[in-house]
Formats: structure tokens, C-alpha cells, sequence
């Protein structure tokens, strides 16, 4: 190769590396996908999912508190997965990548189109959203979900997500999960509950920078009443 040959070769090397972005995950490889995502009030989110005429498959459980066993959270997914039909379903989690949004991944894997229901306040802490999602709806929400408080009433963003529901699947799960289920079931929703511990490492150390003892049970809220 000549000296011109050489120079030529490194500059188109260059500029291809540069194109590229800094870091790819393996996840996003796989999925190579564009989401679609919107600001919505809970109603016009419910009205997307009606349009959809699809069942809505919708899974719950720990974010960021995360899983001490995530390898069985998956497979527990998995399970319930494989006795749906994704040319007839729609797999809808809560947007952000930690814990239950591994599941993400594992539902486009299997040809499920995906979607995701979350709180603007995910937008205010700037928390990202989880790969492989086609649709993700922002509601419009002072709180992360739940029911308000004092009250049996659930949040603009819990009160999407339900509404828009018509299998809730929780795998474990904090206090949102819990009133999110409790809800469901009222409204006569089918709602299947797996027990899962939260990660207990995580678990300690918020009880530490908190200041309060270290947990007994690392078993959710959800797990309480379901």
C-alpha cells in the first residue's frame, strides 16, 4: 500500500468513527429502536391503547430498588410471555430501564411491540428510558404514581396505566405496584401476582444514607397485600 493509500484509508477510518456513538449497548443493537414518545393526559393514553385493539399485558414490580435475583424475575417474564400471542399483544411497563425494565428487552426479543407509561417527573430528574420501547406516553404528574395521598385515588399516571391495562403482572414491588394492583383488581381487572425480593444491597444502603435501621424483609409492599 503506498503512503497516499495509507492516508487516504486512516481518513475515512476516522470519519467513520466518528460517526458512530460513543457506546451502543448490546440491548439496543438487538432491539434497533425508534421510540415514539409523547406527552399525555390519561385519557388520550387510554384512547391510544383502545385504537391499538390489541390485549395490554402490563408488567409491574421494583425500579430502582432493582432485584436481588434478576435472573428469576426474567424467567418468571419469560414464562408468562411465551403463553401470549404477540401478534395479538401489547407488553407495556413503566419506560425507565431498572429492574421490571429489563423485561423490555426480553418481550421484543419475542416479537411483542412494546410500550411504556410514566410520570413527567422521570422527565424533571432526567431518568432515562429503557431500550427497546416503541411508545412511551409522559403523563402529566406531580407525583411517581400511586394513590394520592390520604386518598383511594389513583395519580394521572397510575390511573393511565391501569385504565389502560387488561392483564397486570406484578413481579414484586414497592408501594405504586401495590396501589396500582389494589386498584386493578377493584376495577375487576385480572391481576396475577409473583413474590420477588427487592435487592437487599441497595435495600441497606438507602435504609443507611436515611439513617434508619436495616430492613427485616426485603419482600415489597406489593408482596403485603398480594
Amino acid at each position: 500500500m503506498t503512503p497516499l493509500s495509507r492516508s487516504i484509508l486512516r481518513a475515512c477510518i476516522l470519519v467513520f468513527a466518528i460517526s458512530l456513538p460513543l457506546f451502543v449497548s448490546a440491548e439496543e443493537q438487538a432491539c434497533n429502536t425508534v421510540t415514539a414518545i409523547e406527552t399525555a393526559t390519561p385519557g388520550e393514553t387510554v384512547d391510544f391503547f383502545k385504537r391499538a385493539d390489541k390485549r395490554v399485558v402490563t408488567f409491574l414490580g421494583y425500579s430502582g430498588a432493582e432485584y436481588e435475583d434478576r435472573d428469576a424475575m426474567l424467567a418468571t417474564a419469560e414464562s408468562i410471555l411465551d403463553t401470549l400471542d404477540p401478534a395479538k399483544t401489547l407488553v407495556n411497563i413503566g419506560a425507565t430501564p431498572g429492574g421490571i425494565g429489563a423485561v423490555y428487552s426480553l418481550a421484543r426479543s419475542k416479537g411483542f411491540v412494546t410500550t411504556g407509561i410514566v410520570s413527567t417527573q422521570a422527565k424533571e430528574y432526567d431518568a432515562a428510558l429503557a431500550p427497546c420501547i416503541d411508545h412511551v406516553f409522559y403523563v402529566e404528574d406531580a407525583t411517581w404514581g400511586g394513590f394520592l395521598e390520604g386518598t383511594d385515588k389513583l395519580s394521572p399516571t397510575s390511573t393511565a396505566m391501569v385504565e389502560s391495562s387488561d392483564l397486570l403482572i406484578g413481579i414484586g414491588g414497592g408501594a405504586v405496584g401495590r396501589d396500582e394492583l389494589t386498584a386493578a383488581k377493584r376495577m375487576g381487572k385480572e391481576v396475577r401476582f409473583f413474590g420477588a425480593d427487592m435487592n437487599h444491597r441497595k435495600a441497606i444502603e438507602k435504609a443507611e444514607k436515611k439513617g434508619l435501621p436495616a430492613p427485616t424483609s426485603f419482600s415489597g409492599a406489593a408482596d403485603e397485600v398480594f
